[in-house]
């Protein structure tokens, strides 16, 4: 008697397709010129603010400078889509990479307030370009069906230098000197121009293969009009806005001792980067829409905790639960924006979320510093949770929106 066997109840059909490789040798270049910008990026960051005031610009002179800083990043962000359209990748990486690094070789001979507002407006327009094609080639290079981790890891190499280089430039100024900063930053931000031509080369949209939208690449307006991208930028905008005002006032906070308030940033930034990583594991398998409301939820509850700045356990708890959220939202935010764009709009949806990190982020302490001289930090905060609750019913609506298509 003959013995059928069917193909699926045979051993090889239980063993489950290996999961797609996410780092392949042009993304590992890609977290490299990440890692280099963001270092070169931070080292300056606060440390450009303090030789202002050093040298006679005082508060005002201190604040120009990371206000045209913040315009030239906008402004890249909003030329970026347009330029990834006519140039290849490679060359915007290194055109990104000089502007960062060369500019800040004028600071060595002389700083007065005018040579150091155009050294930062043009070092923000070179990171701003740098981290949307960066984003943009992390979408692109990684699996489909592992994007979101892919994302989160690309986060992660984004983070780290926050930890480190922030403080580090401020370390070094007082130890080494403002030259050593500069110097320091001028380096590590043409670190890409090492690996130039082993860099990922192609940008034009119309140059891919097999996509039938390839010749009609999308603009800003356009792209804000897809597919519930503006809900998007604006649900990651409202935790952005807290996450300035984190970092610019908690350690002015009245009452919080300055070792709280940096244990606080220290936690807030570490645990938005392991946010970040698990949020795009955890998407990949069952949504990252899903994800939207408990980091909402958790970046809130995390800025209320702050009602008792008096508590350091409130505090440090408060900010672990902010980070956690911050991160999910951002790597959930991201992962959609990108899934919900043709290959041609990768690039336009990349700058859109760069646009509402970096509309957020400025705009949240500018508002707050109008508010807090009247209310008080804990109520501040208290309010600063409260807008990122006001997002919830878009995230709700994005878990309604359609279903996700997973692997």
């Amino acid at each position: 008697m003959s013995t059928l066997t069917h193909p699926e109840s045979s051993p090889a059909a239980c063993i489950p397709a290996p999961r797609a490789r996410i780092v392949s040798r042009p993304l590992a270049l890609v977290f490299l010129s990440s890692f280099a910008a963001m270092t070169s990026f931070d080292l300056l960051l606060s440390v450009t603010p303090m030789y202002a005031a050093r040298v006679g610009a005082g508060g005002a002179g201190a604040g120009l400078v990371t206000g045209v800083l913040l315009l030239g990043t906008v402004t890249a962000e909003l030329a970026a889509p347009i330029l990834m359209r006519r140039y290849r990748y490679r060359t915007l990486l290194v055109v990104g990479a000089v502007l960062l690094g060369v500019p800040a070789l004028a600071l060595l001979a002389g700083s007065p307030l005018t040579v150091l507002a155009a050294v930062s407006i043009v070092r923000g327009f070179g990171f701003g370009l740098s981290t949307v094609v960066m984003a943009a080639l992390t979408a692109e290079l990684v699996p489909p069906q592992r994007r979101g981790e892919g994302l989160g890891l690309y986060g992660v190499v984004d983070s780290l230098p926050t930890v480190a280089a922030l403080p580090a430039g401020v370390w070094l100024a007082g130890h080494g000197g403002f030259t050593a900063v500069v110097i320091l930053t001028a380096a590590t931000a043409l670190m890409p121009l090492a690996v130039f031509r082993w860099l990922p080369g192609t940008a034009d949209p119309r140059q891919t293969a097999g996509h039938c939208d390839a010749d009609n690449p999308i603009g800003l307006l356009a792209g804000l009009r897809r597919d519930g991208q503006l809900r998007l930028a604006l649900t990651f905008a409202a935790t952005t806005v807290a996450a300035g005002v984190i970092v610019s006032f908690l350690p002015l906070a009245a009452g919080l001792s300055g070792n709280i308030a940096a244990a606080g940033l220290l936690a807030q930034a570490l645990t938005a980067t392991a946010g970040r990583w698990l949020a795009g594991r955890h998407g990949d398998l069952h949504g990252h829409a899903a994800l939207l409301i408990p980091g909402l939820a958790m970046a809130a509850a995390g800025m209320l905790a702050l009602i008792w700045l008096a508590s350091p356990a409130a505090v440090i708890a408060g900010m672990c639960l902010f980070g956690a959220g911050f991160g999910i939202v951002q790597n959930a935010t991201l992962a959609l924006m990108m899934d919900r764009m043709p290959p041609s709009g990768l690039a336009t949806a990349s700058a859109l979320w760069n646009l509402a990190y970096d509309a957020g982020y400025g705009a949240g302490p500018a508002v707050f510093g109008l508010f807090v001289g009247r209310s008080g930090y804990p109520l501040a905060f208290a309010v600063t949770g409260l807008l990122i609750l006001v997002a919830l019913p878009a995230g709700r609506r994005e878990l309604s929106a359609r279903p996700e298509a997973h692997a």
